[in-house]
Order: structure tokens, then sequence, then C-alpha cells
């Protein structure tokens, strides 16, 4: 009995292994490979680990021959990440907007609304979406997968998830991956960027920080003010902005100290792993390992660099109009993306580096939750600009 019992076991590994050579076995091996690259980026460079790590261990998951945690079974359940997925971004994108209430208790709106001038970083940086929808459907893509695609230039995770979702994209998974995946990766991507299209002397220029007085009443009439405004102008947004925006007025209140602190800590942390885990669901072999799905990437990465390049342009347009001593650091532009606060955090570094009294640190901020503002509203005007123009 013992035999027998080991012999079948044995046989069901001896399956497992073999499923690797036949067919297209190769492309599971191929994105175990992507999920332990991504576990060492997470832990060994440090890139964002609570992002790339359960993204990384989720892509070996459901890469598994056989694998119990994808799929539906005979009794009619669910994997446990398909399940993830489809109940909490398929059908609701649930977890990409509780996450936004997490990010919002984060964002300290202070500095943007001390210097309102940060507003223009985080529009010009928007400039890659738009950009790269157009290039999309030049080589021949269509127009709504075109948009979706453009979105990962928002450098913002939950927005372009919930895009690419409602635009019922075919190329979900390459969007998602690719959004969080740059993301991670901004401390290598955007000193590239930047330094494309900067001198030393540019990124040597030094901004004095006179931050202004803000009121409490100013701080709360804020959220509710761009929430209606944006709904006004995008309705789509509503969703996006109503939530990064309640985020941010559990921690401007005053009055739900511990809401506040849970949506930043408990919550974010969470629903972040949670995420990471889900995403996983949609980068099974058979649908990753496909030369679009490199395209995607592709086209994704370029939407990143021009939004951080056309931020840093904008701020060196600006500074033709700009006396001596008033002048804007270009490299501060670059931070009018989304990807809150990774992309403040690498300015700075770049700017200590160029000049270690050189302390950026706030405008970047500034500009970078402006960003994080421009980039929901982008997809929200997305989201309400493209059904319209194909008559949906």
């Amino acid at each position: 009995m013992f035999t027998v019992e080991f012999l079948q076991h044995f046989s069901f590994l001896w399956d497992s292994l073999a499923f690797f050579v036949t067919g297209d076995g190769w492309k599971n091996l191929v994105m175990i490979a992507v999920g332990g690259l991504l576990i060492y980026l997470a832990l060994a460079k440090d890139f964002e680990p609570s992002l790339l790590m359960p993204m990384g261990l989720g892509a070996i998951l459901v890469n598994l021959p056989f694998s119990g945690a994808i799929g539906e079974a005979a009794d009619g359940s669910h994997g446990i990440i398909d399940w993830l997925f489809d109940v909490g971004i398929e059908a609701s994108e649930a977890l990409p907007l509780l996450l936004f209430i997490g990010i919002g208790a984060m964002i300290d709106f202070g500095p943007l609304l001390s210097n309102p001038k940060m507003f223009l970083f985080g529009g010009a940086a928007q400039f890659g979406i738009f950009l790269t929808v157009a290039v999309a459907t030049l080589l021949g893509y269509d127009f709504r997968d075109a948009a979706a695609i453009g979105v990962i230039g928002a450098a913002d995770g939950p927005t372009a998830i919930l895009v690419a979702n409602v635009l019922q994209t075919p190329y979900l998974s390459a969007i998602m991956v690719a959004a969080y995946s740059y993301m991670a990766l901004v401390p290598i991507i955007q000193p590239f960027a930047i330094k494309l299209v900067t001198t030393k002397k540019e990124r040597m220029i030094r901004m004095t920080y006179n931050p202004k007085s803000v009121s409490r009443l100013t701080r709360i009439l804020f959220p509710i003010v761009v929430t209606v405004i944006a709904g006004l102008i995008a309705p789509k947004s509503v969703s996006l902005v109503g939530f990064l925006m309640f985020g941010n007025l559990l921690r401007e209140c005053l009055k739900l100290d511990n809401l506040s602190q849970t949506a930043q800590t408990s919550l974010a942390n969470l629903i972040t792993i949670v995420l990471g885990l889900s995403i996983a669901s949609s980068m099974k072999a058979d649908k990753f390992v496909q030369w679009d799905t490199i395209i995607v990437m592709g086209l994704g990465l370029v939407a990143f660099v021009f939004d951080t390049i056309a931020g840093v342009l904008f701020a060196k347009f600006l500074n033709i109009f700009l006396p001596e001593g008033k002048k804007f650091n270009p490299m501060v532009g670059g931070a009018g993306i989304s990807a809150f606060p990774m992309s403040a955090r690498v300015i700075q570094k770049m700017a200590l580096k160029e000049d270690n009294q050189n302390h950026l640190l706030m405008h970047a901020v500034g500009a970078n939750v402006a960003g994080q503002i421009g980039s929901v509203v982008a997809g929200g005007i997305i989201l309400t600009v493209v059904p319209k123009l194909l008559g949906a």
C-alpha cells in the first residue's frame, strides 16, 4: 500500500516536471524567472519591496504546474489569487480605490497650497500619457487599447488598473505589471530621463523655500473643492479623486486621527500586499509571454520617460521668463509625475549629488502631489472622453 501511494506521488511529481518541457511549459519557466527577478529587485535592490515582492511571489504561484492558487475547482470554488483578482479588481476595482484612501491620508498638500505654481508641473508631466496614446494608435492599436496603454505614464498603479479595466483592454495584465514595475524603478528611470535634457549647471540651481501659512479651513476645503471640480470636468474620475481626497480629509480634519493613522499604515499596507498578489493573476504565462506584452511595456516606458521629460522641459520654458534668483530647478518639473513620494525623493537625491547644500525636497513634494492629482484627473478624462469618441 505504501509503495502504491509512493509511486502515485512520484508520478504526479514527474507530470509536474514534464510540464515544463512539453508544449508551452517553457513560458511558465520564463514567468517563474520574472517572479524571481521582481523579488530580487525588491529585496536586494530595495526597489519598492512592498509592491514588487508580492507581485514576484504571486507570479511564481500562478505559473507552477497545476497550481491550486488559480483556476476553478469542480465544486465551483476559485483559486485564491484568481478570486482576489475577480473580486478586488475586475468586479469593482475595490483594491485600487481603497489604496487611494491610504495614499490620500499620507499626502500633505501644504507644500503645494503654499506654492500653487507647482500645479503647473502636475499638469505638464502628464504629456507622456497623451503622446503614448498617439504613438500606440499609429502602431495600429485600437484607440481604446492605446488610451489604456498610455495611462501607464500616469506613474500611478491604481489609476492605470482602473482605466484599463473599465476600457476592457486585453492588455490589462501587461499594463498592471508595467505600471507598478516602473513605479518601483523610478530611482533608475527618472535620473536617466532628467539627465538627457538638463545640464549640470541647471541641476545645481538653488530654490529657496519660504512656506506660507496654510489655514486649517483651506486644508479642509481643498480636497472637497478638488473633488467637485474634477467631478464636473471628468465625471468618471469621481471615484479616483473622491477616494484620494477622502483619505486626505481624514488627515486634515484633525478629528479622526485614529482613522487617518489606520488608513496610512494598516489599510495601505494590507491593500498593497493583497493588490500585489491579485495582480499576479494576470501574470499567467499563456497570457503574458507574448510579443504584445513586450511592446505594451515598451510603450509604457515611453510614456513614463516622456512624462518626466515634459515636466523638466516645461520648467526650463518657464525659466526663460523668470529673473535670476527666481528660476526653477528643472528637476522639480520631473517630480510632477504621480509616483508619490518616490519621485520627490529621487529629485532630492539628485540635487544633493550635484550640490550637497541644495535642498529641493519640499519643492519636489509640491510638484509630486500636484502630479498625483493630475494623474487621476487625466485618467478620468480618458474614461470620459474615449467612450464618447468611440460612440459607446
